[in-house]
Protein backbone atom coordinates (compact mmCIF):
# COMPACT_ATOMS: atom_id res chain seq x y z
CA UNK A 1 0.00 0.00 0.00
CA UNK A 2 2.83 2.42 0.89
CA UNK A 3 4.52 1.75 -2.47
CA UNK A 4 1.20 2.30 -4.29
CA UNK A 5 0.56 5.62 -2.54
CA UNK A 6 4.12 6.75 -3.28
CA UNK A 7 3.66 5.98 -6.96
CA UNK A 8 0.35 7.85 -7.06
CA UNK A 9 2.03 10.87 -5.47
CA UNK A 10 4.77 10.80 -8.10
CA UNK A 11 2.19 10.56 -10.87
CA UNK A 12 0.50 13.71 -9.55
CA UNK A 13 3.86 15.47 -9.26
CA UNK A 14 4.80 14.93 -12.91
CA UNK A 15 1.30 15.09 -14.37
CA UNK A 16 2.00 18.55 -15.72
CA UNK A 17 4.35 17.23 -18.41
CA UNK A 18 3.34 17.83 -22.00
CA UNK A 19 3.08 20.71 -24.42
CA UNK A 20 3.20 24.39 -23.49
CA UNK A 21 2.40 26.88 -26.25
CA UNK A 22 3.44 24.40 -28.94
CA UNK A 23 6.74 23.70 -27.13
CA UNK A 24 7.15 20.04 -26.20
CA UNK A 25 8.49 19.73 -22.67
CA UNK A 26 10.19 16.41 -21.89
CA UNK A 27 10.52 15.58 -18.19
CA UNK A 28 13.51 13.48 -17.17
CA UNK A 29 13.97 12.17 -13.63
CA UNK A 30 17.10 10.52 -12.21
CA UNK A 31 18.65 9.74 -8.85
CA UNK A 32 22.12 11.27 -9.05
CA UNK A 33 23.81 14.40 -7.73
CA UNK A 34 24.06 17.68 -9.66
CA UNK A 35 27.84 17.27 -9.81
CA UNK A 36 27.70 13.77 -11.31
CA UNK A 37 28.88 13.33 -14.90
CA UNK A 38 25.47 11.85 -15.75
CA UNK A 39 23.62 15.00 -14.71
CA UNK A 40 26.15 17.24 -16.47
CA UNK A 41 25.71 15.19 -19.65
CA UNK A 42 21.93 15.54 -19.37
CA UNK A 43 22.32 19.31 -19.20
CA UNK A 44 24.33 19.08 -22.43
CA UNK A 45 21.56 16.91 -23.89
CA UNK A 46 18.97 19.53 -23.03
CA UNK A 47 20.98 22.30 -24.71
CA UNK A 48 21.49 20.14 -27.80
CA UNK A 49 17.79 19.27 -27.98
CA UNK A 50 16.72 22.89 -27.71
CA UNK A 51 19.28 23.93 -30.33
CA UNK A 52 18.45 21.19 -32.83
CA UNK A 53 14.70 21.69 -32.48
CA UNK A 54 14.93 25.47 -32.70
CA UNK A 55 13.36 25.76 -29.26
CA UNK A 56 10.44 23.48 -30.09
CA UNK A 57 11.58 20.83 -27.58
CA UNK A 58 12.81 21.45 -24.03
CA UNK A 59 14.26 19.01 -21.50
CA UNK A 60 13.35 19.48 -17.83
CA UNK A 61 15.67 17.54 -15.52
CA UNK A 62 14.73 16.42 -12.00
CA UNK A 63 17.84 14.99 -10.24
CA UNK A 64 18.49 13.47 -6.80
CA UNK A 65 15.43 11.19 -6.72
CA UNK A 66 13.00 14.13 -6.76
CA UNK A 67 10.63 11.95 -8.77
CA UNK A 68 11.45 8.68 -7.03
CA UNK A 69 13.93 5.82 -7.04
CA UNK A 70 15.16 4.22 -10.26
CA UNK A 71 12.47 1.56 -10.03
CA UNK A 72 9.73 4.11 -9.38
CA UNK A 73 10.86 6.23 -12.33
CA UNK A 74 10.71 3.19 -14.61
CA UNK A 75 7.21 2.44 -13.38
CA UNK A 76 6.19 6.05 -14.12
CA UNK A 77 7.59 5.66 -17.64
CA UNK A 78 5.58 2.48 -18.16
CA UNK A 79 2.30 4.23 -17.38
CA UNK A 80 3.28 7.30 -19.39
CA UNK A 81 3.45 9.71 -16.44
CA UNK A 82 7.17 10.46 -16.86
CA UNK A 83 9.00 10.86 -20.17
CA UNK A 84 12.61 9.82 -19.56
CA UNK A 85 14.95 8.49 -16.92
CA UNK A 86 18.42 7.07 -16.39
CA UNK A 87 18.81 3.77 -14.57
CA UNK A 88 21.54 1.26 -13.96
CA UNK A 89 21.38 -1.78 -16.21
CA UNK A 90 21.14 -3.73 -12.94
CA UNK A 91 17.80 -2.10 -12.18
CA UNK A 92 16.68 -2.36 -15.79
CA UNK A 93 17.04 -6.15 -15.76
CA UNK A 94 13.95 -6.35 -13.52
CA UNK A 95 11.94 -4.84 -16.39
CA UNK A 96 13.84 -6.12 -19.44
CA UNK A 97 15.45 -9.43 -18.33
CA UNK A 98 18.03 -9.64 -21.12
CA UNK A 99 19.74 -6.58 -19.63
CA UNK A 100 20.77 -8.98 -16.85
CA UNK A 101 23.72 -10.00 -18.99
CA UNK A 102 25.52 -6.81 -17.90
CA UNK A 103 25.37 -7.99 -14.29
CA UNK A 104 27.50 -11.04 -15.09
CA UNK A 105 30.76 -10.53 -13.14
CA UNK A 106 34.02 -10.14 -15.05
CA UNK A 107 32.25 -10.28 -18.41
CA UNK A 108 34.22 -7.52 -20.15
CA UNK A 109 37.96 -7.54 -20.80
CA UNK A 110 38.33 -3.78 -20.38
CA UNK A 111 36.52 -0.46 -20.85
CA UNK A 112 36.99 -0.38 -24.63
CA UNK A 113 35.56 -3.88 -24.93
CA UNK A 114 32.45 -2.74 -23.05
CA UNK A 115 32.05 0.28 -25.37
CA UNK A 116 32.45 -1.93 -28.44
CA UNK A 117 29.62 -4.13 -27.16
CA UNK A 118 27.33 -1.31 -26.00
CA UNK A 119 27.69 0.74 -29.19
CA UNK A 120 27.54 -2.30 -31.45
CA UNK A 121 24.79 -4.70 -32.55
CA UNK A 122 24.44 -6.40 -29.14
CA UNK A 123 23.93 -3.18 -27.22
CA UNK A 124 21.49 -1.82 -29.79
CA UNK A 125 19.42 -5.02 -29.73
CA UNK A 126 19.15 -4.81 -25.96
CA UNK A 127 17.95 -1.20 -26.14
CA UNK A 128 15.17 -2.27 -28.49
CA UNK A 129 14.29 -5.27 -26.32
CA UNK A 130 12.84 -3.03 -23.63
CA UNK A 131 10.12 -1.69 -25.93
CA UNK A 132 7.86 -4.66 -25.21
CA UNK A 133 7.86 -3.39 -21.62
CA UNK A 134 6.99 0.21 -22.74
CA UNK A 135 10.62 1.27 -22.19
CA UNK A 136 12.67 2.46 -25.15
CA UNK A 137 16.42 2.52 -24.70
CA UNK A 138 18.20 5.50 -26.28
CA UNK A 139 21.82 5.03 -25.26
CA UNK A 140 24.38 4.01 -22.65
CA UNK A 141 26.35 6.21 -20.27
CA UNK A 142 29.61 5.02 -18.77
CA UNK A 143 29.30 3.92 -15.15
CA UNK A 144 32.76 2.42 -14.82
CA UNK A 145 33.40 -0.67 -12.75
CA UNK A 146 31.73 -1.51 -9.45
CA UNK A 147 33.86 -2.41 -6.44
CA UNK A 148 33.34 -3.04 -2.71
CA UNK A 149 33.66 -0.46 0.06
CA UNK A 150 33.30 -1.23 3.76
CA UNK A 151 33.16 0.44 7.17
CA UNK A 152 35.17 -1.60 9.63
CA UNK A 153 36.85 -4.43 7.77
CA UNK A 154 39.03 -4.14 4.66
CA UNK A 155 38.43 -6.57 1.80
CA UNK A 156 41.61 -8.09 0.40
CA UNK A 157 40.13 -11.35 -0.84
CA UNK A 158 36.63 -12.89 -1.18
CA UNK A 159 36.79 -14.63 2.21
CA UNK A 160 36.91 -11.20 3.87
CA UNK A 161 33.30 -10.68 2.78
CA UNK A 162 32.04 -13.52 4.98
CA UNK A 163 29.54 -12.31 7.55
CA UNK A 164 29.28 -8.83 6.04
CA UNK A 165 25.98 -7.30 4.96
CA UNK A 166 26.61 -5.65 1.59
CA UNK A 167 24.12 -3.30 -0.03
CA UNK A 168 23.34 -4.27 -3.61
CA UNK A 169 21.02 -3.05 -6.35
CA UNK A 170 17.55 -4.53 -6.64
CA UNK A 171 19.01 -7.12 -9.00
CA UNK A 172 18.85 -10.89 -8.80
CA UNK A 173 22.24 -11.07 -10.50
CA UNK A 174 23.84 -8.75 -7.94
CA UNK A 175 22.36 -10.77 -5.08
CA UNK A 176 23.67 -14.01 -6.55
CA UNK A 177 27.14 -12.55 -7.09
CA UNK A 178 27.56 -11.31 -3.51
CA UNK A 179 26.26 -14.65 -2.22
CA UNK A 180 28.82 -16.45 -4.37
CA UNK A 181 31.61 -14.28 -2.95
CA UNK A 182 30.52 -15.10 0.61
CA UNK A 183 28.78 -11.87 1.62
CA UNK A 184 25.20 -11.24 2.66
CA UNK A 185 23.47 -9.16 -0.06
CA UNK A 186 20.99 -6.54 1.12
CA UNK A 187 18.99 -4.54 -1.47
CA UNK A 188 18.52 -0.93 -0.30
CA UNK A 189 17.56 2.12 -2.35
CA UNK A 190 20.38 4.52 -3.17
CA UNK A 191 18.77 7.41 -1.30
CA UNK A 192 18.63 5.43 1.95
CA UNK A 193 22.14 4.01 1.79
CA UNK A 194 24.11 6.72 3.63
CA UNK A 195 21.85 6.40 6.66
CA UNK A 196 21.90 2.61 6.46
CA UNK A 197 25.71 2.61 6.46
CA UNK A 198 25.88 5.10 9.33
CA UNK A 199 23.44 3.13 11.46
CA UNK A 200 25.03 -0.24 10.74
CA UNK A 201 22.10 -1.66 8.81
CA UNK A 202 24.73 -2.77 6.30
CA UNK A 203 28.51 -3.12 6.63
CA UNK A 204 29.35 -1.92 3.17
CA UNK A 205 28.23 -1.53 -0.42
CA UNK A 206 29.56 -1.71 -3.96
CA UNK A 207 29.73 0.99 -6.57
CA UNK A 208 32.01 3.00 -8.83
CA UNK A 209 34.43 5.74 -7.62
CA UNK A 210 32.34 8.81 -8.60
CA UNK A 211 29.24 7.44 -6.88
CA UNK A 212 31.30 6.55 -3.79
CA UNK A 213 32.66 10.09 -3.66
CA UNK A 214 29.60 12.17 -4.58
CA UNK A 215 27.36 10.21 -2.19
CA UNK A 216 29.86 11.03 0.59
CA UNK A 217 29.85 7.37 1.58
CA UNK A 218 33.60 7.75 2.08
CA UNK A 219 32.74 9.64 5.29
CA UNK A 220 31.47 6.34 6.71
CA UNK A 221 33.38 3.69 4.77
CA UNK A 222 37.16 3.93 5.03
CA UNK A 223 38.11 0.94 2.87
CA UNK A 224 37.63 0.80 -0.90
CA UNK A 225 38.65 -2.39 -2.68
CA UNK A 226 39.07 -2.01 -6.44
CA UNK A 227 38.20 -5.57 -7.36
CA UNK A 228 36.01 -4.24 -10.25
CA UNK A 229 33.57 -7.15 -10.34
CA UNK A 230 31.00 -5.76 -12.76
CA UNK A 231 30.79 -3.16 -15.52
CA UNK A 232 27.17 -2.02 -15.32
CA UNK A 233 26.37 0.77 -17.77
CA UNK A 234 23.74 3.39 -17.11
CA UNK A 235 20.88 3.28 -19.59
CA UNK A 236 18.94 6.29 -20.90
CA UNK A 237 15.31 5.25 -21.22
CA UNK A 238 12.31 6.96 -22.80
CA UNK A 239 8.70 5.99 -22.29
CA UNK A 240 7.24 4.48 -25.46
CA UNK A 241 4.27 6.77 -24.76
CA UNK A 242 6.60 9.73 -25.27
CA UNK A 243 8.38 8.24 -28.27
CA UNK A 244 5.18 7.35 -30.10
CA UNK A 245 3.74 10.85 -29.78
CA UNK A 246 6.85 12.45 -31.24
CA UNK A 247 7.07 13.06 -34.96
CA UNK A 248 9.85 11.36 -36.92
CA UNK A 249 11.77 14.65 -36.96
CA UNK A 250 11.35 15.11 -33.21
CA UNK A 251 12.55 11.56 -32.59
CA UNK A 252 15.63 12.35 -34.69
CA UNK A 253 16.37 15.53 -32.71
CA UNK A 254 16.03 13.69 -29.40
CA UNK A 255 18.20 10.76 -30.45
CA UNK A 256 20.89 13.10 -31.80
CA UNK A 257 20.89 15.05 -28.52
CA UNK A 258 21.25 11.79 -26.61
CA UNK A 259 24.14 10.68 -28.83
CA UNK A 260 26.02 13.93 -28.21
CA UNK A 261 25.49 13.62 -24.46
CA UNK A 262 26.79 10.03 -24.46
CA UNK A 263 30.10 11.12 -26.01
CA UNK A 264 30.47 13.99 -23.55
CA UNK A 265 29.45 11.93 -20.51
CA UNK A 266 32.12 9.32 -21.19
CA UNK A 267 34.78 12.05 -21.26
CA UNK A 268 33.44 13.61 -18.07
CA UNK A 269 33.35 10.20 -16.43
CA UNK A 270 37.03 9.48 -17.00
CA UNK A 271 38.01 12.83 -15.52
CA UNK A 272 35.74 12.33 -12.51
CA UNK A 273 36.96 8.79 -11.85
CA UNK A 274 40.58 9.90 -11.48
CA UNK A 275 39.74 13.02 -9.45
CA UNK A 276 37.32 11.22 -7.13
CA UNK A 277 39.69 8.37 -6.28
CA UNK A 278 42.34 10.92 -5.35
CA UNK A 279 39.81 12.86 -3.26
CA UNK A 280 38.62 9.90 -1.18
CA UNK A 281 42.22 8.79 -0.59
CA UNK A 282 43.05 12.29 0.65
CA UNK A 283 40.02 12.05 2.96
CA UNK A 284 41.55 9.00 4.65
CA UNK A 285 40.12 6.11 2.66
CA UNK A 286 42.47 3.17 2.15
CA UNK A 287 42.45 2.24 -1.55
CA UNK A 288 43.03 -1.49 -1.90
CA UNK A 289 44.07 -2.99 -5.23
CA UNK A 290 43.61 -6.73 -4.73
CA UNK A 291 44.42 -9.68 -6.93
CA UNK A 292 41.24 -9.62 -9.04
CA UNK A 293 41.77 -13.21 -10.15
CA UNK A 294 40.80 -14.34 -6.62
CA UNK A 295 37.37 -12.76 -7.07
CA UNK A 296 37.05 -13.90 -10.67
CA UNK A 297 37.80 -17.51 -9.69
CA UNK A 298 35.29 -17.37 -6.85
CA UNK A 299 32.41 -16.55 -9.21
CA UNK A 300 33.50 -18.92 -12.00
CA UNK A 301 30.86 -21.50 -11.03
CA UNK A 302 28.23 -18.76 -11.01
CA UNK A 303 28.90 -18.14 -14.70
CA UNK A 304 28.12 -21.77 -15.44
CA UNK A 305 24.76 -21.37 -13.74
CA UNK A 306 23.72 -19.05 -16.57
CA UNK A 307 23.66 -22.06 -18.91
CA UNK A 308 20.12 -22.66 -17.67
CA UNK A 309 19.13 -19.30 -19.14
CA UNK A 310 19.81 -19.86 -22.83
CA UNK A 311 19.19 -16.24 -23.88
CA UNK A 312 21.59 -14.76 -21.32
CA UNK A 313 24.20 -17.46 -21.90
CA UNK A 314 24.08 -16.87 -25.66
CA UNK A 315 24.53 -13.13 -25.09
CA UNK A 316 27.48 -13.83 -22.78
CA UNK A 317 29.17 -15.84 -25.50
CA UNK A 318 28.51 -13.16 -28.12
CA UNK A 319 29.97 -10.50 -25.83
CA UNK A 320 33.06 -12.56 -25.04
CA UNK A 321 33.61 -13.12 -28.78
CA UNK A 322 33.33 -9.42 -29.59
CA UNK A 323 36.77 -8.18 -30.69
Amino acid sequence: MKRFLTLIGLVLLVSGCGNTNDVKVIKLGHGLDLEHSVHKAMVIMGKELEKRSGGKMILEIYPSQQLGTERECLELLQIGSLDMTKVSAGTMENFAPKMGVFSVPYLFRDRQHSFDVLDGPIGKRLLVDGEKYWLKGLGYYDAGSRSFYTKEKPIYEPDDLKGLKIRVLESVSAVNMVNALGGSPTPISWGELYTSLSQGVVDGAENNPPSFYLSRHYEVCKYYTLNEHTVLPDVLIASTALWNRLTEQEQKWLQEAVDVSVIQQRKLWLEAETENLAAVEEAGVEIIRPDKSLFRDKVANLLEDYKDNTEIYSLMQQIQNTK
